[in-house]
């Protein structure tokens, strides 16, 4: 129950019904607010409690001034989480080991459950090894589940064991699209009070359903345990840019073009950070499923959400996609007693604005190797001659918002970036060198079926339509089609050498594909159903034809692959193709039947049709009216209703996986997958006062911009590594490792990987690349995990010492956990980024923060030395720490990072998890 300093308790009748409500306009200066900052404001007022969120936090946002930096920090408490599997186990590993730790301590384990509605879609583990041929589909399944048993049968029983947790299975959707179709809200009806539906999820990507008018973007794995735990998100009251919409689309230009080209502006005008809102004229010109597009890229631009106001336009989609009438009249007069609908003529106070035409947008394309290298669709052949001929380069190493994009592959973390970087600016393609000129060298292929071909340069070997960004718009997804129709009939068909797949976030869109008859024209151009989930997006793209492969790799080919996703970075797509771009899903289909990036497709001709005749895209590109009677006639509400009728349910696999019964998990003790973490054991019913750490050691010296991605472990797991050697020592070969993203839910494979980044450069191991350390005082060169368990045998704490900016780039739990389990006791460093700084402190670790021109070299260590920190038992601002080495001792005090009163809490009960714990043992 809120305290109601403010006399904000209401009422509202809607469909028949009365709810209570916590007014906005009980803040007389409320409505000159952004929406996004409307929706946080109620938040703050439904969850007052004078420590947690206090009647000074709602005062400063009521009166947030657009010109100020973010300065004031806030508690956001969302509605419900939304996860993913890669980055959701461990989230559910956590909360199953708390319910064994309850019982251990005399406490009900029943009473361990999500505090808020938490839905798990599973979605990152299909990958397109079988593509064009009709049973492509059923094949890839049977793979995932062969690849992925062990996680399933975890996620299997959490389904029936968690109360408030509700897992979508395999084979059903991306978890954007899923959300936005079905699992949002939009308005909360609980206990009879009505409130926004907020969310955060476990993946970058979350902001989609900001299109309709839900506030929500991505966080790391420890802030969704808060938040399912209950417990608030800390963060700053941010800037929020204002994009005035005016005009609407042209003819031949779509939502993709449109989006390419926002992230392209709001990359230049920077909004690194901050909430972005669009509102004016142009808003009711934009329909829904176009909102959905441009808030799923927003980590590509770097903004925290990308916001769409409620209007007629929401209401339109949730009818359509069979929300129940009474729901749609709840969020229309919730929406307009807030004052959170829509009004084209009012321009809210904003930090900064700008404007976007949108019927300035032209069909484009973005690429080699960043999404906010937009390139007119008109310009592409000409830009990829220049590229390959050396004219113009993109090599360089990704900074700022794209080394973290870059960071959060294949798991989709969340970006972690509190501000922009010069190289977040698009247009790499502008800049010229003199590069080495690539000849036009062309090689001959042979298939198995005996059928030979030429590739070259440039050749596109992958088209994938792919992604909820794009798949989720019947607009794009219809526009396919038809194209793929007219091609057909037109005797066109896509070239030999080019993979092609069709990757829907949700079943829907196969439903409407066959209701207007579309799927053999698609099929006949290779692009069969392969999986409903992320596949080529997150790099899930399976291997090339083989005989292109070995021709590319042979002949040393630079070849592309176009897909309709959101992420092209060099090795993300295919460690084959070294140029990837992104475009709509009807150019995906266009250029599979030119079969090179080298075609001009706005020039050119794709083919000779049966006439003899050559066929322009221009030819065979449908119209907007086309496509709108498509969807007229095959698009219907009962698609959505019965589709998503037994979505909890899953296929017979699904329902066959043997799981385990009752409240607590039978762990598998051969698992490689699914661990029972540690994080509990010998854990006392109360908390042990905090005390001074003493003959501390030094298990890493780090310099400035030490990002998670260095820390936590990601990407592939190689044979000689701690975890490879851990894996195979359990049985599993390295072609069965998986990535570090498909075992975030065994503590073990995470442990050993955490600081093994092959860019960390340890200044304690001078020489080394990556994961190694010195063991003191012997000075044994070891692995930094090897190092640690040799230390935790010697009951010796450990420090990580670091300088600027630690912990930036992509929010990951496991940068957090990893230390943890480490046994590193604190960080000191001389800044911190924020969200790992507070994972930190949800794990357990001090952060400390060296004085204003204090560094570990201006202090003269080596980290050689023995450290003490004295005062932890008072907590007060600073602390003293004693360094003592060869030389002497050396003094020196560092500030203690825990900024607010529950921070202090978490850190005293040895984390957010055993606060959260002990808050519900009996007394």
């Amino acid at each position: 129950m809120s305290l109601d300093s403010f006399a904000a308790h209401g009422s509202l009748d809607a469909d028949g019904t009365s709810y209570s409500l916590h007014r906005l306009d009980a803040l007389p200066d409320s409505q000159r607010l952004p929406y996004s900052l409307k929706v946080l404001l109620e938040n703050l007022l439904r969850h007052e409690d004078g420590r947690t969120v206090t009647a000074d936090q709602i005062e400063a946002l009521a009166g947030w001034d657009p010109a100020a930096e973010p300065a004031t920090e806030v508690q956001f408490t969302p509605a419900r989480v939304l996860m993913q599997d890669f980055t959701g186990v461990p989230c559910i590993v956590d909360l199953v080991a708390m319910r064994e730790a309850m019982a251990a301590l005399g406490g009900d384990p029943a009473l361990i459950d999500a505090r808020r509605p938490v839905e798990l879609v599973i979605d990152h583990s299909v990958i397109a090894d079988h593509f064009g041929v009709p049973e492509a589909f059923g094949r890839n399944v049977e793979l995932e589940y062969r690849r992925n048993r062990e996680r399933y049968q975890f996620l299997r029983w959490g389904q029936t064991a968690l109360r408030n947790l509700r897992v979508v299975p395999p084979g059903t959707g991306i978890c954007h699209q899923v959300n936005l179709e079905h699992l949002a809200r939009v308005v909360f009806a609980e206990d009879g009070t009505a409130f926004p539906d907020t969310l955060v999820g476990t993946d970058s990507h979350t902001p989609m359903v900001n299109g309709l008018g839900v506030l929500g973007w991505g966080v790391g794995g420890i802030e969704a345990e808060a938040a399912m735990l209950g417990r608030p998100v800390s963060m700053l009251i941010p800037k929020v840019i204002g994009v005035r919409l005016t005009g609407a689309l042209p003819e031949g230009s779509t939502a993709t073009d449109l989006v390419l080209t926002i992230a392209e502006r709001l990359r230049q005008h920077g909004v690194v950070g901050s909430f972005v809102e669009f509102y004016g004229p142009g808003v009711a010109e934009v329909p829904l499923a176009n909102r959905a597009t441009i808030g799923n890229m927003s980590p590509e631009y770097g903004a925290t959400c990308a916001i769409f106001p409620i209007d007629a336009e929401t209401l339109s989609y949730l009818r359509l996609t069979g929300r129940p009438p009474g729901q749609v009249e709840l969020v229309e007069a919730y929406a307009k007693e807030q004052g959170l609908w829509h009004d084209p003529r009012h321009t809210p106070d904003y930090s900064q604005t700008l404007e976007v035409d949108l019927s300035a947008i032209v069909p484009s394309i973005a690429g080699p190797k960043r999404p906010q290298d937009r390139i007119a669709l008109a310009d592409a052949s000409r830009v990829l001659r220049a590229v390959l001929d050396g004219d113009v380069t993109c090599d360089a190493a990704p900074v700022g918002l794209d080394q973290s994009g870059a960071e959060s592959f294949p798991a989709s973390d969340p970006v972690a970036v509190t501000g922009s970087h010069p190289g977040d600016q698009p247009g790499c393609l502008d800049a010229t060198g003199p590069g080495k000129t690539r000849p036009p060298e062309h090689v001959s292929v042979t298939l198995e079926d005996g059928s030979s071909f030429e590739i070259g340069h440039g050749t596109v070997v992958i088209a994938a339509i792919t992604s909820c960004t794009n798949t989720s718009n019947p607009q794009v997804m219809v526009a396919a089609a038809l194209l793929a129709k007219n091609a057909v009939e037109r005797g066109l068909r896509s070239k030999p050498w080019v993979k092609t797949s069709l990757a829907p976030g949700s079943r829907i869109v196969m439903d409407y594909f066959q209701r207007a008859g579309l799927i053999p024209y698609l099929d006949t151009l290779g692009f069969d159903l392969v999986g409903y989930g992320c596949t080529t997006c997150i790099g899930n793209s399976g291997p090339l034809i083989p005989a292109v492969s070995q021709a590319v790799a042979k002949a040393d080919l630079t070849v592309a692959s176009v897909l309709s996703g959101n992420r092209n970075f060099e090795g993300r797509i295919h460690p084959e193709t070294q140029l990837n771009y992104l475009a709509s899903p009807p150019l995906v289909v266009a250029y599979a039947l030119a079969g090179s990036m080298a075609v001009d497709l706005t020039r050119d001709p794709l083919g000779t049709g049966t006439d003899g005749q050559p066929v322009h895209l221009r030819d065979i590109w449908p119209t907007q009216d086309e496509i709108q009677q498509v969807i007229s006639t095959s698009l219907r509400p009962s698609m959505f209703t019965d589709g998503y009728a037994d979505l909890f349910t899953g296929d017979e696999q699904w329902r066959a996986l043997p799981t385990p019964e009752g409240d607590l998990f039978t762990w598998d003790p051969a698992s490689t997958y699914v661990r029972k973490p540690p994080y509990f054991e010998d854990m006392p019913r109360r908390p042990r006062p905090p005390d001074d750490i003493t003959g501390a050691r030094v298990l890493a010296l780090l310099g400035d911009s030490v990002t998670t991605d260095h820390i936590s472990p990601a990407g592939a797991i190689k044979r000689d590594s701690p975890a490879g050697e851990y894996l195979q020592a359990h049985g599993i070969a390295p072609g069965d490792f998986n990535s570090y993203g498909s075992r975030r839910g065994n503590h073990e494979v995470m442990i050993r990987g955490t600081f093994a980044n092959i860019r960390l450069r340890n200044l304690l191991a001078p020489g080394t690349e990556g994961g190694y350390t010195r063991h003191l005082p012997d000075g044994e060169q070891t692995t930094i995990y090897q190092a640690a368990m040799r230390y935790a045998a010697e009951d010796v704490p450990l420090l990580v010492i670091a300088g600027n900016e630690y912990g930036s780039g992509s929010s990951r739990d496991w940068a957090a956990k990893g230390t943890a389990l480490l046994g590193v006791r604190a960080v000191l460093a001389e800044s911190f980024e924020r969200i790992h700084r507070s994972n930190l402190i949800g794990m357990g670790v001090l952060p400390l923060q060296f004085a204003p021109g204090d560094s570990a070299r201006s202090l003269g260590l080596t980290g050689e030395e023995q450290y003490t920190i004295h005062g932890l038992a008072e907590l007060h601002d600073e602390v003293t720490v004693e360094a003592e080495g060869a030389g002497g001792t050396t003094r020196f005090t560092a500030r203690v990072r825990l900024d607010t009163p529950t921070e202090a809490d978490y850190y005293r009960h040895g984390g957010i998890l055993p606060y959260a714990l002990r808050a519900l043992l009996p007394l």
